[in-house]
């Protein structure tokens, strides 16, 4: 059957810090993907370290693969993280970002992880989201000039890291809107 989306919703999210590590497309493992990167940081344990400052609570937190991009100028970033409170001091070794105060249009994209596409549903998220009056996204973040969007995938415990009985898992997909 392939992955799905089976829900649509609308977060807001508090002004926060994202505290991680920014890649770029030359950090790609030979498969194309940043998993290279996410081996990295369970082997150094990073997310650890991170842990230890206390994440942001009352919201749906994780794991985070943070992207955001330009059409104008063709790039790309990649952040591996977690969403903390503002002003969270930054340890050594780690960046952040900080995120105004804003709504998110959350997919929830079922299915399992080693057969099904479930991080190739960019696309079709948007497109939900969209269907959902959700199509307006956010593009201001880097001041607004180039114009910069924002999404993640958020890796939730336990629904993304506790199969069910089919072998399946949730993988949330969001996109910051204005």
């Amino acid at each position: 059957m392939g992955a799905e989306i089976i829900q649509v919703c609308r977060e807001r999210l508090p002004s926060l810090r994202f505290i991680g590590k920014r890649y770029t497309d030359a950090d790609r493992g030979s498969d194309g993907s940043f998993g290279n990167k996410w081996g990295e940081w369970f082997e150094k344990g990073w997310f650890a370290q991170l842990e230890a400052l206390g994440e942001l609570q009352d919201i749906e937190n994780g794991y985070l693969g943070l992207m955001g991009c330009s059409e104008e100028e063709k790039s790309f970033e990649y952040w591996i993280g977690i969403f903390f409170p503002d002003n969270t001091p930054v340890p050594e070794g780690f960046t952040a970002l900080d995120i105004p105060e804003g709504d998110v249009g959350v997919c929830w994209i079922y299915g399992n992880e080693k057969t099904d596409n479930i991080y190739g549903m960019h696309s079709a998220c948007m497109e939900k989201l969209r269907e959902n009056g959700m199509g307006n996204f956010r593009d201001d973040f880097k001041g607004g000039n180039p114009k910069w969007w924002w999404f993640f995938e958020r890796y939730h415990c336990p629904r993304f890291t506790t199969p069910d009985e089919n072998g399946k898992i949730i993988l949330d997909y969001g996109m910051y809107l204005a």
